[in-house]
């Protein structure tokens, strides 16, 4: 499970970015993760709790993910369409499409500390 190690580096990017101090008042890690970014929430759920339960320092921040769904950019109507069940199309002129703009995230959207 690829999920355990991506937990890993996202405490090992937290741990380059703050503290020590800033660590032990961490509550919240919220994560962006694009439907196309081969992540599966529920598979990173898991392996952060199987991850801080091993890190000691770790067991009391909780991960809460964000699904971003698949945009695709039409130029020809100059607009963004949601893509459902994987149809790749653009929503008004229903032309085939693979600009994907958005849906491939995998990052850290935002990270909570416990004020003093």
């Amino acid at each position: 499970m690829h999920e355990i190690s991506l937990v890993q580096g996202i405490f090992n990017a937290l741990e380059d970015a703050f503290s020590k101090e800033d660590l032990a008042n961490m509550t919240d890690i919220y994560l962006q993760v694009g439907m196309l970014s081969n992540v599966e929430p529920t598979l990173m759920q898991n392996a952060f709790e199987a991850v801080t339960l091993a890190e000691e320092k770790y067991q009391e921040v909780k991960l809460h993910v964000e699904v971003i769904p698949v945009e695709v950019y039409c130029s020809d109507c100059d607009i963004n369409s949601t893509i459902k069940n994987y149809k790749f199309v653009c929503a008004q002129c229903e032309q085939p499409n693979n600009n994907v703009v958005k849906g491939t995230e995998l990052s850290v959207h935002q990270v909570h500390f416990e004020e003093d």
